[in-house]
């Protein structure tokens, strides 16, 4: 399927919004979770770095913008209902605000965190 046949089928929320899970391709950790609109999502594929939407600040940006951390997306899939995106990527360097590689790592959210093991 080509690029523009995948953005087709992306099923956006009444907002106009799709929530992105991204993950490293190398390894298979999950980096973050953003929104993406359908310009995001057509700006990651004509560049092949990843753009989301800012629902706090209400505009398009471009990961690594200003830290230089960039995301380059290697493949974009759809789940089963093609309402969540996922990104496959190589970050160029930590991906959350915090300077940790992943938003989901123990030490940048305070260790919250449960298991069963």
């Amino acid at each position: 399927m080509d690029a523009a046949d995948l953005l087709a089928r992306v099923r956006y929320d009444d907002r106009g919004l799709v929530p992105c899970v991204v993950q490293h391709v190398a390894d298979g950790r999950v980096l973050m979770v953003a929104w993406a609109d359908a310009e995001a999502l057509s700006r990651t594929v004509s560049t092949g770095q990843a753009h989301f939407w800012s629902r706090s600040r209400r505009e398009l940006w471009r990961k690594g913008a200003t830290s230089g951390n960039i995301l380059e997306v290697r493949s974009i899939h759809l789940d089963c209902d093609a309402d969540t995106v996922l990104l496959r990527v190589q970050p160029a360097g930590p991906v959350c605000h915090t300077g940790a590689a992943t938003c989901f790592d123990d030490e940048a959210n305070d260790g919250a965190s449960w298991s069963t093991g």
